[in-house]
């Protein structure tokens, strides 16, 4: 059950419930903490593409058809493939299920962020929709094929998946939300004790 205002982390404080103006949703277009979250949102996922989208330019002209370049000895390299699959290269055949997931994500954090007051949630969820942007840009224009494109994949750790900056953004938002949902923190800034 959500505590009451005056129970809240000292950021939650004055924050409008749902509703308190008198309409669903909560927040009227006054309400300061609303627009600042979703800049904060857009913001961090327009970072977050255009670096995916930069590095992987760079990388593909400069680093494809030749040998990997050793960033730490043998234990990080920069190695260009291309994949057709999820992470690891699991499901080569579902490139296109890929994309309509990703697409879908994009969909849910849209309509989660007509309804977003909390900072950390705005950082996670920009991560998530810069990541999924970004390899979503892959799917759509990539060779083969128009929602069949492999991802463009650089960062090779020693003895681990070879990933991009979209994936990491993906990863690092995803665990951003499971630490949120522990602590309790709602996307409308709402916190719960159980």
């Amino acid at each position: 059950m959500p505590e009451t205002p005056e129970a809240r982390e000292p950021e939650q404080a004055g924050a409008p419930e749902p509703g308190e103006d008198g309409q669903e949703g909560g927040a009227t277009a006054a309400t300061p903490r609303g627009p600042r979250r979703l800049a904060v949102l857009f913001t961090v996922a327009v970072v977050a593409y255009l670096l995916d989208l930069g590095t992987k330019l760079l990388v593909v002209a400069e680093l494809e058809h030749h040998a990997p370049i050793q960033v730490l000895g043998d234990w990080f390299e920069l190695r260009v493939i291309r994949n057709a699959g999820a992470a690891f290269g699991f499901g080569e055949a579902f490139t296109i299920i890929f994309t309509v997931i990703a697409a879908a994500v994009i969909v849910v954090i849209a309509r989660l962020a007509r309804k977003l007051y909390s900072l950390p949630w705005a950082l996670a969820l920009g991560l998530l929709l810069g990541g999924a942007l970004g390899n979503l840009t892959d799917r759509v224009f990539r060779a083969p094929g128009f929602l069949e494109g492999a991802v463009v994949d650089f960062l090779a750790p020693k003895n681990f998946a070879v990933f991009n900056l979209a994936d990491s953004a993906i990863v690092c938002g995803g665990i951003l939300i499971v630490i949120l949902s522990f602590r309790g923190l709602d996307p409308d800034g709402t916190v719960h004790k159980d």
